[in-house]
Parts: structure tokens; C-alpha cells; sequence
């Protein structure tokens, strides 16, 4: 059960409130007893952008044209802002849902051919893409600190 917190109050004397989302820097973070982010608004961006691209291009284009602007223009709103977030296994699962946009564009139904077909036009899914910018990200965190502890020591030679 969750206890009732105390009003937080400006130094202009107005109150927060309490509530169970916010968005900050366009990432929506949730109420949680641990730090979690929502990924129900970056589907709807990932599906609003998709289907403008569709809509747009739809059969006119290749493929392989298609799947670039996918990646160039898509994914990177699907995935802003979680590079920082610790995803669960299920969250990852569920940024993988663009396989049905798949499924779609090859006019398939068929799980084995979109996997091939995502094999041969080199896309990977976006939990995967998750995790190589999660990885970048602490790479830099990494250097960016230990920069600044040489710095830092350096400075008082």
C-alpha cells in the first residue's frame, strides 16, 4: 500500500501535486517505487512517423528505402531518452513489437520470413539497438569520469 506523501510547496507558496506520470526532457517517467519510464507514447510516435512514411511513399519506393528512413527517422524516437533507462526483459520484448510493421511491408504473416528479411536488409530489432546505446552510453560515462579524475589530480600537481 502506498503512503500518502506530504504536499511539496514552491517558494512562491503554491503546492505540486502528486501525480502518476510526467514527461521531462520528452522522456514520460512513471509513479514507481523504482525509476521506470512509459513506452506507450514512443509507440505511438514510432507508429505516427511509420505510417506517415507509408502513407507517403507506401509502394512507390523500395524496400530498402523504406527500411532506411525507418531507421533514420523512426527508431530514434522509438528509442530517445532510454539510453539512460534500465529496461526490463518484458519492456525490451515490447520495443520489438515493430515486427507487425514488418509484417506489413513485406505482406506477411509468417515470423521466419520477417526475421529473414530484417537478416537481409541488416535491421536490427530495437532492443537490440537498446542495448548497443545503453552500452555507448556508459562507455562515455565511463571515459567523461575518468577524464575528470585526471584532470582533477592533475590539477593539484
Amino acid at each position: 500500500m502506498d503512503a500518502p506523501c506530504a504536499a511539496i510547496s514552491s517558494s512562491t507558496g503554491s503546492t505540486l501535486p502528486w501525480v502518476k506520470e510526467l514527461r521531462y526532457l520528452g522522456v514520460h517517467i512513471l509513479q514507481s517505487r523504482t525509476f521506470k519510464c512509459s513506452l506507450s507514447n514512443h509507440r505511438k510516435a514510432f507508429y505516427r512517423s511509420a505510417n506517415a512514411i507509408f502513407g507517403k511513399i507506401g509502394r512507390i519506393a523500395s524496400e530498402n528505402v523504406i527500411l532506411q528512413l525507418i531507421k533514420s527517422k523512426c527508431i530514434p524516437s522509438l528509442l530517445y531518452g532510454f539510453d539512460a533507462c534500465a529496461l526490463t526483459k518484458s519492456e525490451l520484448s515490447s520495443l520489438d513489437f515493430i515486427v507487425r510493421f514488418f509484417m506489413k511491408l513485406f505482406k506477411t504473416n509468417n515470423i521466419d520470413v520477417v526475421k529473414s528479411c530484417q537478416l537481409y536488409f541488416g535491421f536490427s530489432l530495437p532492443s537490440e539497438e537498446w542495448v548497443k546505446r545503453a552500452k555507448n552510453l556508459d562507455a562515455k560515462y565511463i571515459a567523461c569520469e575518468r577524464a575528470f579524475v585526471y584532470c582533477g589530480s592533475s590539477m593539484f600537481y
